[in-house]
């Protein structure tokens, strides 16, 4: 795996972010650029790696393990009647709770092993041990996502090729195992030092805006989103640029309320009002959030969407990839 690698790994960032342009202009530029798979259709997923298959070999591609059927469906009901509101103010109305979800798991990870993808991530989980073992009979390395030794422990026994250690200044979804407890307080340094400590596999840092200090800490890789939210190839949605582009001092919170699972995100109306009461309960809440999410995206109201950042945020700038991976390797 390690000859694949690049210092810089430009982060699947799905709900748009991560196009396949992104992608191929990452590799181009020298880094590593990851596809997300995450709540796309198979056929969306297979015409993207085809497209990147075509014009670069080195990339990867990043799929969410299935969470367990919701537990919880009464507190979730809670949170529907709590949203109606908002669903009144978009003109919206709030689907049906859906207990399970599984992302199309079966179909994406057949998709990887068809095309013989490079490189496999994992987020939100350890994928089942014949997972690996198929991607690994087809000649992909595969990367589970941490936020703990604990968590890491637990992805090791799958045998994966390396870890990612996910720090809580990351932008977008924690993998955290344990959403309740998660507070996203461990930056990235002592996230990658504790998840080092159990392993001897490559570990790639997440949630580092300092690219250079954390290679010499021992990250086989940093991998970075916030800082191509703004690249010139990404499909990062109008209103988040114009919010990331207002000048504005706006801090980064971990919610729960779009998606039910800890997410680092621009504090907004939605977040202060939503985070006290929202539960655990991806991906139903995902779903639930969603149309609400949609019509305010299409009002360019930021007040209601998701706008997932890391905490250095502010000085992410607008430039084509291959710039922003020069500025973070001489960062």
């Amino acid at each position: 795996m390690r000859d694949v690698l690049r210092p810089i790994v430009v982060a699947p960032m799905a709900g748009g972010p991560s196009t396949p342009e992104l992608v191929v202009a990452a590799g181009r530029a020298g880094a590593l650029g990851f596809l997300a798979a995450g709540y796309k259709t198979p056929e969306a997923v297979e015409a993207e790696v085809r497209s990147v298959r075509g014009s670069s070999s080195t990339y990867g591609l990043n799929l969410f393990v299935p969470m367990p059927p919701l537990r919880d469906v009464a507190a979730v009901e809670r949170y529907r009647e709590a949203l109606r509101p908002e669903a009144e103010r978009y003109g919206v109305e709030l689907p049906p709770i859906r207990p399970a979800d599984d992302d199309h798991f079966a179909a994406k990870v057949a998709i990887a092993v068809e095309h013989r993808v490079p490189l496999v991530s994992f987020t939100f989980g350890v994928p089942p041990v014949a997972v690996v073992r198929a991607l690994h009979a087809a000649g992909s390395a595969v990367l589970i996502t941490v936020t703990t030794a604990d968590e890491a422990r637990q992805a090791l026994a799958a045998g994966p090729d390396g870890l990612i250690a996910q720090g809580g200044d990351a932008g977008g979804h924690s993998a955290t195992f344990r959403p309740a407890a998660y507070r996203g307080d461990r930056g990235a340094a002592e996230v990658l030092a504790e998840v080092r400590a159990v392993t001897d596999l490559p570990v790639i840092a997440a949630g580092g805006a300092d690219v250079p200090g954390l290679l010499r800490a021992g990250a086989a890789a940093v991998q970075c989103g916030t800082a191509f939210l703004l690249a010139e190839e990404a499909g990062t949605r109008g209103v988040q640029r114009a919010a990331m582009l207002s000048g504005e001092s706006v801090e980064t919170v971990v919610t729960r309320a779009f998606t039910g699972q800890p997410a680092r995100a621009l504090r907004n109306r939605f977040v202060d009002v939503y985070s006290p009461l929202a539960p655990v309960g991806y991906p139903a809440i995902h779903h639930l959030t969603a149309p609400i999410r949609a019509a305010a995206a299409r009002r360019g109201d930021a007040g209601a969407l998701n706008l997932w950042a890391g905490v250095n945020h502010a000085a992410a700038r607008p430039a084509a990839t291959a710039t922003l991976v020069d500025q973070l390797l001489s960062a």
